[in-house]
């Protein structure tokens, strides 16, 4: 059975504390603006997988009350960075699997200011689900006081660096073109333009990576209606649904570990892997994408991911941005949201949002970020620990 999203919603992704709201308040946002582009009530939802990182359990529930008490199934998912993806993908084998025909997939996170801990909770390294992620990163770099997130990426791109010739410059012109692509989102946080000068010349976060190489700490949230065909035809559904043609989620593998680079430490075996996954079940290609929203937690992912997608050869990737081929005019629009680098990263809601500018890009309703022509999307969203999920739209 094919599913479709059928309706999206977003908040504006905001500094923490920049204003007087629970994650609540966020959902309530969001819920009610994907029901509405789908044209249907809470009543007509039957369950609502609900993801998040840093709320206690049955939030969920909480904030899903907001929208409706009507009694329906809530799942709470929480699989770090990768949570509002995972949230999505449940609601879609719900509806594949025929367990229900409409699915309310939600995503928030109400954040603190400041670098996350790297998955420590303020606790100890040694407990941490992500011990031996940062092991390797340690045994190989050392382990420095700086934000540990920023560490084990920037360390990764220190090795892109060394062993392919990556320069400084290409890592920055990836955060240029992200800040370039935001100042048309009315939803980002940040809608500021800066050129590859302005980056490189901000403050140093772990080298090589600058502050507006870092995706920020984030209030925000994001829904998507997830329905049947069946639902699809039989109701008079206000926006153009938009087919889920293939998806797919891995996590890590020997390939994470063996090697003892960062690289593979932070997730391109599972970008990888879930790609190859997502084109052999739907028949498509990298070459057959439009428009792409993929998780540019820090400027070396984004080159990272292109490789894993297969955009470009390995070591080819800092190449592909200089040249613009992932923007406007080129070969795809990476990120045309801004990506997460500056429309911001509230981890609950993220891979959600991504999914909702792809679901506007491939019904041509963008605005002045609509990638001409656009018929097919895909959305990569990854959590250290580890989850990588990549997701295939297509127009109807």
């Amino acid at each position: 059975m094919k599913a479709y999203v059928a309706g999206v919603g977003m908040t504006r992704f905001e500094k923490p504390e920049s204003r007087e709201w629970q994650y609540w308040d966020m959902v309530r946002e969001a819920g009610s603006a994907a029901l509405a582009d789908a044209g249907i009530s809470y009543g007509d939802v039957e369950q609502v997988p609900i993801g998040y990182c840093f709320q206690p359990s049955t939030a969920g529930q909480r904030a899903a009350y907001e929208l409706g008490l009507t009694g329906i199934p809530v799942y709470n998912v929480n699989n770090n960075c990768a949570t509002g993806s995972t949230a999505l993908m449940l609601a879609r084998q719900l509806v594949e699997g025929g367990a229900a025909d409409c699915v309310l997939a939600v995503g928030f996170e109400k954040m603190k200011r400041g670098a996350l801990g790297g998955g420590t909770d303020g606790g100890d390294f040694a407990t941490s689900p992500v011990a031996r992620h940062y092991g390797i990163m340690a045994a190989r770099h050392g382990f420095e006081m700086t934000p540990p997130t920023a560490q084990i990426f920037g360390d990764a791109a220190r090795e892109h660096m060394e062993k392919y010739g990556t320069t400084e410059a290409q890592l920055a012109a990836v955060a240029a073109k992200n800040h370039r692509h935001s100042a048309h989102n009315p939803y980002a946080q940040f809608q500021d333009v800066y050129d590859v000068d302005d980056i490189l010349a901000a403050r140093v976060v772990h080298h090589p990576l600058t502050k507006l190489q870092c995706s920020p700490t984030s209030d925000g949230a994001a829904a998507a209606v997830v329905v049947s065909e069946r639902f699809a035809q039989e109701r008079e559904l206000a926006g153009s649904p938009v087919e889920i043609v293939a998806q797919a989620m891995t996590t890590d593998t020997e390939d994470s570990f063996s090697s003892g680079s960062c690289i593979d430490v932070v997730g391109q075996p599972m970008s990888r892997a879930a790609a190859r996954q997502v084109y052999e079940r739907s028949g498509l290609g990298i070459e057959d994408v439009d428009v792409v929203e993929l998780h540019d937690c820090f400027s070396i992912n984004e080159l990272l991911t292109y490789e894993a997608l297969g955009m470009c050869e390995p070591g080819e990737s800092g190449k592909l941005v200089e040249s613009g081929g992932t923007t406007y005019g080129g070969r795809w629009v990476v990120n045309p949201s801004g990506g997460l680098i500056s429309k911001g990263h509230p981890l609950g809601a993220t891979g959600i949002a991504q999914v909702a500018e792809l679901v506007w890009q491939l019904r041509g309703t963008a605005g002045e970020r609509q990638v001409p022509g656009a018929e097919v999307g895909l959305a990569h969203n990854i959590g250290l620990g580890g989850a990588a999920v990549v997701t295939l739209l297509r127009a109807t």
